[in-house]
């Protein structure tokens, strides 16, 4: 049965109830150092460590891998966040109306912010999946956006349609899921 372990970022060093998206942000330092020894004891070995490219990532997975020698870190932009484009940055209460409104309308194929569609993304990371079944179980440090997407497509779910298909789980910073999954999504 294949297997994917998941785990996000630690806290960035951004204030709350900004998109932040593909900004690259730094993450809390002693949040995490914890999150890294934390996950040090708790996953198995003989793991492929894959992190997206955004600093909050990195430092987590070279945190990570100075704990555990087993693991190398490689980095994969397939696994960065969405890109929200000119929202980046801004407060989401300060979005207007109307543009949150036409990306709910077309969920899918809407750029929020002239940055990147849901159908995109989720490409995007079906193609890191779909390389999943070529290597050993892997452990990727991402974001909650890609978490999300990666539990659909475990599900065989690898388009979202509308925005009541997208999971609202909550996704703590330094938090972990493992995915498993028995056929081909």
């Amino acid at each position: 049965m294949p297997s994917l372990w998941l785990v996000r970022h630690a806290r960035p060093l951004i204030a709350p109830g900004l998109c932040y998206g593909q900004l690259d942000v730094a993450a809390d330092a002693a949040e995490t150092a914890a999150a890294a020894a934390e996950l040090a004891s708790a996953l198995p070995s003989g793991l492929r460590l894959l992190s997206s490219p955004l600093q909050r990532c990195t430092s987590l997975a070279e945190a990570l891998a100075e704990l555990r020698p087993d693991l190398t870190v490689r980095h994969d932009s397939r696994l960065a966040e969405m890109a929200f484009g000119r929202w980046e940055g801004q407060a989401w209460d300060t979005i207007s109306a109307d543009a949150l409104a036409a990306w709910t309308a077309d969920f899918a194929h809407h750029a929020p912010g002239g940055g990147e569609t849901v159908s995109a993304f989720m490409a995007r990371v079906c193609d890191a999946f779909d390389a999943l079944e070529e290597r050993p179980p892997q452990l990727w440090i991402t974001h909650a956006g890609v978490i999300r997407a990666a539990s659909l497509i475990a599900q065989g779910r690898r388009q979202v349609h509308s925005a009541q298909d997208w999971p609202e789980q909550p996704i703590g910073f330094g938090s972990r899921t493992e995915l498993r999954w028995t056929a081909s999504p």
